[in-house]
């Protein structure tokens, strides 16, 4: 399996790279927090890591460190609006439950 992003999402984590000036890709991972037990981490990379597997998808580098990746294997990454609301959408097939607010999930 692999990290996906569409093409609104690659679009959006292209203008920020080319906006920031500098960056490989973006890292995608999880950290044990919120609601629901883990939560998406999401920043842009300068440099990797020596256990990140790395994707790429609309010509954007996805970098997932080793311990992230079981959780987030599959994910689909899009961007879009919803009303006054902007952002990252995860479609993870791994994810079993997912809070209210959407940022936190269980597997």
């Amino acid at each position: 399996m692999a990290i996906t992003l569409t093409e609104r999402a690659a679009e959006h984590v292209a203008a920020c790279l080319k906006k920031r000036g500098k960056g490989l890709g973006l890292r995608l991972g999880v950290r044990t927090s919120g609601c629901s037990g883990m939560a998406y981490k999401l920043e842009f990379v300068d440099e990797a890591m020596g256990d990140d597997e790395i994707y790429e998808s609309g010509g954007i580098r996805v970098f997932v460190d080793a311990r992230s990746l079981p959780y987030l294997d599959g994910t689909e990454l899009d961007y879009g609006r919803e009303g006054l609301n902007e952002g990252f959408r995860f479609n993870n097939p791994n994810s079993k439950n997912q809070c209210g607010c959407g940022e936190s999930f269980t597997v």
